[in-house]
């Protein structure tokens, strides 16, 4: 049977899985003796344990969490810029951000409905008795690799958050903030679990499911950002010599969902990287019609740091002159619509892929000493791109800023790399300050302060839960 078929078939899995879910979801909110029996219906045999669990990629809060997560941060980072004016997105784009701010609520409330869904399934899996070993391994795999990704974001954009690992919705509602040490803590845990459950195998077709690879290489990441360089090396260096993926080097098609550079990728019906019901995500809100202006584009700035020659300045985005201005329109994604004749496109949202291991490992390595291990890796990207090689006598702080470039040059638009990178890397002047004091302080010193590095605790969260306390910089 084709990938295709195989795909149609786990694509009709997904849709009745929100049907699952949602019946679960209602069981839930009444009480526990209903979840109960929710859960154990759910979770009776493979069959419907595996739709229950699908119902995650599905489910509409994640969807709705795809462009956010990478357009927000974008926009604190000078990296995206906003077309369209809003009050709540210029706050983003100026670095002055409000408890009041209309967009926050629900980036935080669709994180935590995620992880309320993954606690869920987690608890469902393990209390069934209905399920062959290989499933139950798998379907907790997923739910761990899945909770660790969403933790991952919020403790990079709120810093200390509530950490709910039970399906207790209840007593979750009153959880207060858990030390950010805390939270890394329990995602390398997850992942770790994970890594043991899952196999490297994907369940699915077009990698649409979660492996052991997906694990390895959010816990690449993970190291990376606690500053565990050997562990960061050795997860990345799983990823890269699993075989499993290689770089492409045809730029036009790194994003297809068919590319051997994808490690994880999340589907849509009609294989467009924009969500069924016409939600913008991570791809189709870098379009626009033609003659229209995009309501993100890359900012000139980002633009004006790609090298000459570079193959990603002419493939990943296009120069485009609207209305007497000229927009730096994304193109990674390059199906907008649906072709004349076609019943589907050949893009999904691209959730991780090989190019972001090989820069960690570039990372990981320059900072333990290995400057030419991490000049092959910066080498790797840098030819796929069509530029010069590193110098092979580049100091250690100079092959530093080299990777943060190349990252930014590679990265850009995807899942807010840049802004994590500047806000979790010292500043090269040192005296206590990040790369994001220097780089977006420097652009923008009228709105920029230290403690923007956060963002701010949604107020209508503090009110709804007294426990949690706010953000140095801001007040309630």
């Amino acid at each position: 049977m084709s990938s295709f078929n195989n795909y149609k078939k786990v694509m009709i899995g997904l849709l009745l899985a929100g049907g699952v879910f949602t019946s679960c979801k209602k069981l839930v909110e009444i009480g526990p003796p209903t979840t109960q029996v929710g859960l154990d219906q759910a979770f009776a045999s493979d069959a419907t344990a595996t739709s229950a669990v699908l119902g995650i990629y599905n489910m509409s809060a994640t969807r709705d969490l795809l462009f956010p997560l990478s357009e927000l941060p974008g926009l604190s980072a000078n990296e995206l810029q906003n077309n369209v004016s809003s009050p709540a997105y210029d706050e983003f784009k100026t670095n002055s951000l409000t408890v009041t701010n209309t967009v926050l609520p629900s980036l935080w409330s669709y994180s935590y409905a995620t992880v309320a869904q993954a606690n869920a399934m987690m608890e469902g899996i393990t209390r069934s008795n209905g399920l062959s070993a290989p499933v139950k391994n798998q379907l907790l795999g997923e739910t761990k690799v899945w909770r660790a990704f969403i933790y991952g974001y919020l403790v990079n954009i709120f810093g200390e958050v509530p950490l709910p690992v039970k399906d207790d919705p209840l007593g979750n509602a009153t959880l207060p903030r858990s030390a950010t040490a805390q939270v890394w803590s329990q995602m390398i845990g997850d992942l770790t679990e994970a890594q043991s459950l899952l196999a490297d195998v994907y369940p699915s077709p077009l990698r649409i499911r979660i492996n052991r690879q997906t694990a390895n290489a959010l816990l690449a990441r993970a190291y990376l950002y606690q500053k565990d360089w050997a562990k960061a090396e050795t997860a990345a260096n799983a990823v890269i010599n699993s075989g499993l993926y290689s770089l492409n080097k045809d730029l036009n098609t790194t994003f297809s969902n068919t590319s051997n550079e994808v490690i994880w990728q999340l589907s849509t019906l009609n294989g467009l990287s924009t969500y069924t019901t016409n939600r913008d995500a991570n791809g189709g809100s870098y379009a626009a019609a033609a003659g229209t202006i995009p309501a993100v584009t890359l900012t000139d700035t980002l633009y004006n740091t790609l090298e000459p020659g570079d193959k990603r300045k002419t493939s990943w985005v296009s120069a485009t002159d609207i209305g007497g201005r000229n927009y730096k329109v994304i193109t990674k994604y390059k199906q907008r619509v649906l072709a004349a004749g076609s019943t589907t496109g050949t893009e999904f949202n691209v959730m991780l892929r090989l190019a972001e291991q090989y820069l960690i490992r570039a990372e990981a390595r320059a900072q333990q000493g290995n400057l030419s291990g991490a000049v092959s890796d910066v080498d790797s990207i840098r030819s796929k791109a069509g530029l010069p090689l590193l110098d092979k006598n580049i100091t250690q702080p100079a092959l530093l800023l080299a990777i943060e470039k190349e990252k930014a040059a590679e990265l850009f638009g995807e899942w807010g790399h840049r802004w994590f990178d500047l806000k979790r890397t010292p500043a090269v002047s040192g005296g206590g300050k990040t790369r994001a004091d220097e780089v977006i302080g420097g652009m923008r010193p009228a709105t920029w302060t230290s403690t923007d590095v956060l963002y701010p605790i949604p107020d209508a969260q503090r009110v709804s839960n007294p426990a949690l306390t706010q953000n140095p910089g801001y007040t309630n």
